[in-house]
């Protein structure tokens, strides 16, 4: 069987890689049931550390308006030349709360 793919970055999911559940609809804001996707740990910590829990209920809820936004769509294209386990911290800084 092979190993699920990250639908943020394309790269495959190892079964050794950081991996968790993202509620594209934030639980906090009613997406407690909601649907969920597997992302590498490394996408999820960058989503989080992007958007604010109204911005992903409101206007980033898909995983292609997540892939649309701009500081998203550069660090997907850094992490995709990344090997499939890869593990850092989050780059950047950390969004305004």
């Amino acid at each position: 069987m092979s190993d699920p793919v990250c639908p943020l970055c394309d790269r495959p999911i190892p079964p050794d890689a950081g991996q968790s559940q993202h509620h594209l609809i934030p639980k906090l804001k009613g997406g407690k049931g909601g649907p969920v996707v597997l992302l590498h740990d490394i996408c999820h910590r960058e989503i989080h550390a992007t958007l604010t829990e109204a911005e992903l209920a409101r206007e980033y809820n898909t995983v292609a308006a997540l892939r649309a936004h701009p500081r998203l769509a550069r660090f997907i294209t850094w992490v995709q030349k990344r090997p499939p386990g890869f593990r850092s911290k989050v780059p950047g800084k950390r969004r305004k709360r």
